[in-house]
């Protein structure tokens, strides 16, 4: 469900990626990428069944990145 407060990442095969506005103050730095990978997750969650789980990796963007990011 979503809140009002959360923050539009992108779009992933046609869905809206969100996060919540508190997560999203941790993570602005850093480039997330959303994977998939064979395995069951630890939480309920709709791939599950499929035998796959998300995953999500990151690093921290570099100065010149942010710089980037904050003309845009």
């Amino acid at each position: 469900m979503l809140n009002y407060t959360d923050v539009y990442l992108g779009t992933v095969h046609d869905c809206g990626f969100y996060m919540s506005a508190d997560q999203f103050q941790y993570w602005k730095h850093t480039q997330l990428t959303v994977d998939i990978v064979k395995g069951r997750g630890s939480n309920f969650s709709l791939e599950i069944p499929l035998g796959l789980r998300f995953i999500i990796k990151s690093r921290i963007f570099t100065k010149e990145e942010l710089k980037q990011l904050h003309r845009d």
